[in-house]
């Protein structure tokens, strides 16, 4: 079934409101060596708020503030309409340690850089971005609540953290009156499911809605790597690598199994007459429990043609061959919980229907 951008969906156990497809603004500005300049970047958000785009993604540190300062002008004139989404946790300034974690200190200065940098009074949604293995969950989610309450953010997600934390600090969020999470940010397309075994059915189960990145693979599923490009020449370190392919090549991205997916992406695309990004998207865009993927595109070209996988329609045999390349182990105990072993021992062969 076709949809539009604004064809709006709720985001987990909210009320709020967001467009099918999210925009990812890290491609605003180019201090990572691969992003869009001003003009290109304005073009993106224009063309996706014309077609009712209205959920926009960014970090205090994208593009070391640019990417937040240019949203917040581009979405100025109609502030209240957006969604502007934006993370906390990642080192701001080198050398100082509590200018990144998940702590107090380093969520209430980010959250000021943020309202700064995005020229506004309240940021609609703060993902924690990266789980830091030190800080109380208690003192996270309290500190979530305080801003909350503040008005300074309305709702409050993560990024990046194990299941077992996330459903923690959900459950002890409720028994205290926080404010819950609502969205939970995570890799996951083609090329990465292991999404699906804890993370995905415990945000279902919790309540919050499924934000995925990289929904391309990193662009490994645009059809646009072959194996020559598996050996990349010198050493590519963290996010300013010169160009996405060499970035994607040192990260492990470039893989015989991958190349095959993007091979089986290209086949059903060609079936259907559109691109392989529209394939690859159209898959996570109606997986179960996906409120809205992030779209990463560096050029107006590339965001008109991601949008087009609002109208791709898969097949069940198409759905069926994409599963199947892309395939992983549940690993234990999802495998042995699946068996026919443990559901002859539980149901005695009985068929049990789940409703609602």
């Amino acid at each position: 079934m076709a949809l539009t951008l604004d064809t709006y969906r709720l985001l987990g156990r909210s009320g709020l409101r967001v467009s099918p497809l999210a925009l990812g603004t890290a491609t605003f500005g180019t201090e990572w060596g691969w992003g869009a300049e001003r003009d290109e970047a304005r073009k993106l958000f224009d063309r996706y708020t014309e077609f009712g785009g209205n959920f926009f993604d960014t970090a205090s540190t994208y593009t070391n503030g640019s990417s937040e300062r240019l949203l917040g002008e581009f979405a100025h004139a109609n502030r209240d309409k957006m969604v502007l989404a934006t993370k906390y946790s990642t080192l701001r300034r080198p050398g100082d340690p509590n200018s990144g974690g998940t702590h107090r200190k380093s969520m209430l200065a980010s959250v000021e850089a943020s309202l700064r940098q995005l020229n506004t009074d309240y940021i609609d949604l703060l993902y924690v971005n990266v789980w830091d293995f030190r800080t109380p969950v208690e003192e996270i989610l309290r500190g979530l609540d305080d801003l909350v309450r503040q008005g300074k953010v309305l709702y409050v997600g993560i990024s990046s953290a194990p299941a077992w934390q996330v459903s923690r600090m959900q459950a002890i969020a409720d028994l205290r009156g926080w404010s819950p999470l609502v969205a939970l940010e995570t890799e996951y397309s083609l090329i990465q499911r292991t999404t699906e075994r804890d993370l995905i059915p415990m945000a279902r189960e919790m309540g919050l809605g499924v934000v995925p990145y990289s929904p391309l693979g990193g662009g490994v599923l645009t059809g646009k790597y072959g194996r020559e490009d598996q050996n990349p020449v010198g050493s590519v370190a963290g996010e300013t690598a010169g160009n996405r392919k060499s970035l994607n090549a040192a990260l492990g991205w470039v893989t015989d199994r991958n190349l095959a997916m993007a091979d089986a992406v290209k086949d059903v695309a060609s079936e259907l007459g559109r691109t392989p990004a529209q394939v690859a998207l159209a898959w996570v865009l109606n997986a179960p429990g996906v409120t809205a993927p992030i779209l990463g595109a560096r050029t107006l070209a590339q965001l008109e043609d991601n949008l087009g996988a609002l109208q791709v329609d898969l097949t069940p045999s198409q759905l069926a061959r994409l599963d199947e390349v892309s395939a992983i182990d549940l690993g234990n105990p999802h495998d042995v919980l699946a068996g026919d072993h443990l559901r002859a021992i539980t149901t005695g062969g009985m068929t049990i229907e789940t409703l609602g």
